[in-house]
């Protein structure tokens, strides 16, 4: 008897659970389809508006408008008679959307994985320096680079801040604050961009013998530069991660650059829709490339013990060159390739064999 009415009580209460795990199923599913009803409600409103003979004659007429149909203009000029181009609301969404938002996490992403590198490593410590200096970058090449350098951070604060000021600035700043800085940033942006495109062409032509791909930048990759562990890999003037970067700057730089001049000189011939499309190109391509040179600049100062000394002296210790350019070092021993010894000292050590390619 005992028995019968426990297992009786066992079954209610196996029953009322059901019914509350039925229950919440049907309230978690209802509550994600109530918003489907206001799309079919608003389909069917649209459905009836579009059969009803008695349509808005306002909302005809701004339908006609998005759609670029054109009207009159007292004004000559390009797309002069059409008011509205509705390309603009979908160039807005992707620039204040994808554009924005997926280039904030890209590069937050570059700058996390730098810390963290730096924070489980230090970076990369040059052991044993030698003493003995090698040249490395003459005068002029350490100009163009500074040149280029301080003009491409004064473009990046300036075209950031525009990018994202609503979403970052303003808070901070107050509409009042940003408006402020947008009047200032928007012509020292435009006006450095000149500046830095006569720098950066002339950069990229000059240094472009350096960066030409060669068969052992395959293993340089595949040890990680060297800063996973696993020895120094082969590398000549350039490294192999020196030339990735030169070569996005050419490609991702080189969007960027001429997408900037469409948007500088807008009466070239181009209508709203092949601005709106160069605004996203140059949007896309500066991200890239601001993201490829914050690795770059750790990678030169912090992140690898004797590189900054090169861009600042022109010269590099031998230790360096060794451990990071033995193909070049070993030229430069020969007397083959650009650079020399330049301090006086003990005499420079053998060079290193070249690694079998």
């Amino acid at each position: 008897m005992t028995d019968r009415r426990e297992n009786s009580g066992a079954t209610r209460a196996t029953g009322r659970r059901r019914m509350y795990i039925w229950s919440l199923v049907l309230i978690v599913a209802g509550s994600m389809a109530l918003p489907l009803t206001g799309y079919v409600a608003v389909g069917v409103l649209n459905a009836q508006e579009a059969a009803s003979d008695d349509s808005n004659p306002r909302a005809d007429y701004w339908r006609e408008v998005r759609g670029g149909v054109a009207g009159y203009s007292a004004v000559t000029g390009q797309e002069t008679d059409v008011l509205i181009q509705n390309g603009g609301q979908n160039w807005r969404q992707v620039r204040n959307g994808p554009v924005a938002t997926y280039g904030a996490w890209v590069l937050l992403a570059m700058i996390g994985i730098l810390a963290i590198y730096h924070l489980l490593t230090g970076g990369y410590k040059m052991p044993d320096r030698t003493g003995r200096k090698i040249l490395r970058w003459p005068g002029i090449d350490r100009f163009i680079h500074w040149y280029t350098a301080v003009l491409f951070i004064v473009l990046a604060i300036t075209g950031l801040s525009l990018l994202w000021g609503r979403a970052v600035l303003i808070p901070v700043m107050g509409k009042e604050g940003f408006a402020a800085w947008a009047g200032l940033a928007k012509p020292i942006h435009d006006y450095g961009a000149l500046l830095f495109t006569a720098g950066f062409v002339v950069m990229l032509l000059k240094w472009m013998h350096h960066n030409i791909p060669k068969a052992y930048d395959l293993e340089w990759f595949a040890k990680g530069g060297g800063y996973l562990g696993g020895g120094h890999p082969p590398a000549g003037f350039a490294n192999a991660g020196e030339k990735a970067l030169f070569w996005t700057l050419v490609f991702a730089g080189g969007a960027m650059v001429v997408s900037g001049l469409f948007l500088l000189f807008p009466n070239w011939g181009t209508e709203r829709a092949g601005m709106q499309l160069a605004n996203e190109i140059h949007g896309i391509s500066s991200l890239i490339c601001v993201t490829f040179v914050v690795m770059h600049i750790y990678l030169a100062t912090i992140g690898s013990e004797g590189a900054l000394e090169g861009m600042i002296s022109g010269e590099i210790d031998e230790q360096y060159a060794k451990n990071h350019h033995p193909l070049w070092y070993e030229e430069v021993m020969q007397g083959k390739g650009q650079g020399q010894v330049q301090s006086a000292g003990a005499a420079p050590s053998p060079a290193p064999a070249a690694p079998e390619k």
